[in-house]
């Protein structure tokens, strides 16, 4: 069988020459966005020689760079192999919700007393600007900036350090399998639901509320996972429950 070609980037990028001083962060974003929104696809091998080429640099800032999009999650790298691009959704999506689960109450619990009539205007803005938003960077972008409007006081930068974090590790399958996933309007209601509790002041309501959104998305992505699994099968296998290995 003849060996699959390995795709390279010269569609994605124009080769171009980058300032030294700014090299590693232009390289790391360039690449971020174009996992992010597709134009470089899972499995894809990432190599050093050839973005240094592309962007007319030498080969340790791509390094650099390499490494923090693998801190993001955006990169398996292996050694004597390289980089490759990780897929979409993977066991690390339902991590994330996970550790969202463990942080995000505690943040919100924090920081609920302390919401000022600006903050919730700015969590309500964040909401109508996603009901009207088409692309799905907008609404990752969106849904990062209204969670983080109703954590904002907890009183804790490394708390919500995290939890930013978290959620930028969501961005990226959250762009593209929203809808797949059936989760958009359960969203959107959701986050309506938790508004209107953060605006009376109660905390009960808007802690349940928001362990059950999360735990609904993590559900989501457990079914997503077994049917892609299932769909994976070979005829006659039996089939998997989420978190079997393969």
């Amino acid at each position: 069988m003849p060996r699959k070609p390995i795709p390279t980037l010269s569609g994605v990028f124009t080769p171009t020459e980058t300032p030294a001083h700014l090299a590693r962060d232009v390289i790391e974003s360039a690449l971020r966005e174009a996992i992010m929104d597709g134009r470089i696809p899972p499995e894809t091998p990432l190599r050093q020689e050839e973005i240094a080429a592309l962007f007319g640099v030498s080969r340790m800032p791509v390094r650099e760079a390499l490494r923090r999009l693998e801190s993001q999650g955006l990169l398996h790298i292996q050694p004597y192999k390289g980089a490759v691009v990780t897929a979409l959704i993977s066991q690390d999506a339902m991590d994330t919700y996970g550790v969202r689960l463990l942080l995000e109450p505690e943040a919100l619990r924090l920081s609920l007393p302390h919401l000022s009539d600006t903050d919730l205007a700015e969590a309500s803005a964040r909401l109508i600007a996603l009901r009207k938003a088409r692309d799905s960077a907008t609404l990752a972008r969106l849904n990062r900036e209204f969670h983080m409007a109703l954590y904002r006081r907890a009183g804790n930068a490394r708390l919500l350090y995290l939890i930013e974090q978290e959620l930028e590790q969501e961005e990226r399958f959250l762009r593209f399998h929203l809808s797949a996933m059936g989760t958009g309007h359960q969203a959107r209601d959701d986050h309506e639901a938790l508004l209107d509790a953060a605006r009376s002041g109660d905390e009960s309501r808007a802690l349940a509320l928001l362990r059950r959104h999360l735990s609904q998305a993590e559900q989501a992505i457990r079914h997503y996972l077994a049917d892609q699994d299932n769909a994976e099968s070979p005829a006659g296998d039996a089939p998997r429950t989420a978190g079997e290995p393969k």
